[in-house]
């Protein structure tokens, strides 16, 4: 560990990718590969995205690896550039190249969501199996926009930007229950955002995948939190009647976080679909 950088979240190894990026990455457990896409936001990282979930599906016989996504955690947040899934598909599947997986199950959360639909859809051969939490990418930017969460997250970001009790508030609108936003769960974020651009979020566009759905050919696991104040749960009707093979479990006071607010329940049916 640099003797300038935090403790948390826990830091990994890194991958330099051609483009001389480097995506920071936690790994976990060994067997059929299961790849964590982590979501947007102020001091995101795939740790604290994914905290209760990994060591669970690892222990399970999985293989399981968290990319840092560029502009996110401890990987490279370069300025100048617009984020979309033009910059995210294509470093991640470089990324999984390096690593030699050539096939495995995508689990991603919010605009985790939407590159590994998109992945799926651009790479069909290497996606066994999708599973996606609250998904961006399928409705409008000017949709999103309107999300209250949203609203708050960009302004005050490319704004003031926030403190830790800012911060606090902030991820208090992810969850239904803000006694899941603990002070170590801020501190995490918090150490990630001294390291991040405004830009990342102030110069990300993500396109709407709506079009596109019906060419994911391998089968969906969706959940989604009603009150999520980030994507409109509603979303789930285009995928189920987009995609052939796929069913949502919809859970009732949670929100934007599925598999942190329902942690057990939400492990539970992940490895089930992953067995069967």
């Amino acid at each position: 560990m640099s003797p300038d950088r935090p403790p948390t979240p826990p830091f990994g190894r890194v991958l330099k990718l051609s483009q001389g990026y480097e995506m920071h990455y936690l790994e976990q457990g060994s067997g059929p590969a299961v790849v964590f896409v982590h979501g947007s936001g102020p001091g995101v990282n795939a740790y604290s995205n994914f905290f209760p979930n990994f060591g669970v599906i690892a222990a399970a016989g999985y293989r399981c690896v968290m990319p840092d996504m560029i502009g996110f955690g401890w990987s490279s947040k370069p300025t100048g550039i617009d984020y979309t899934l033009e910059l995210f598909v294509p470093t991640l599947t470089e990324f999984l190249e390096r690593l030699e997986i050539k096939r495995c199950v995508l689990v991603g959360n919010s605009l985790g969501g939407a590159i590994s639909m998109k992945y799926a859809i651009d790479h069909p051969e290497r996606v066994a199996k999708l599973i996606v939490m609250g998904p961006g990418g399928i409705e409008s930017r000017e949709t999103y926009f309107k999300m209250p969460g949203i609203q708050k997250m960009v302004s005050q970001f490319v704004g003031s930007g926030f403190d830790r009790a800012g911060l606090k508030r902030l991820l208090e609108l992810l969850a239904y229950d803000p006694k899941t936003i603990t002070d170590e769960l801020v501190e995490q974020r918090f150490n990630i955002l001294q390291t991040q651009p405004k830009e990342v979020l102030a110069r990300m566009s993500i396109t709407d995948l709506t079009p596109e759905l019906g060419k994911i050919a391998c089968p969906l696991l969706g959940f989604w939190g009603v009150e999520d104040q980030f994507c409109p749960s509603s979303g789930y009707e285009k995928i189920l009647r987009a995609v052939p093979e796929s069913r949502f479990i919809m859970y009732s006071r949670c929100g934007h976080w599925a598999m942190i607010e329902r942690a057990d329940d939400f492990n539970h049916n992940v490895l089930e679909f992953l067995k069967n």
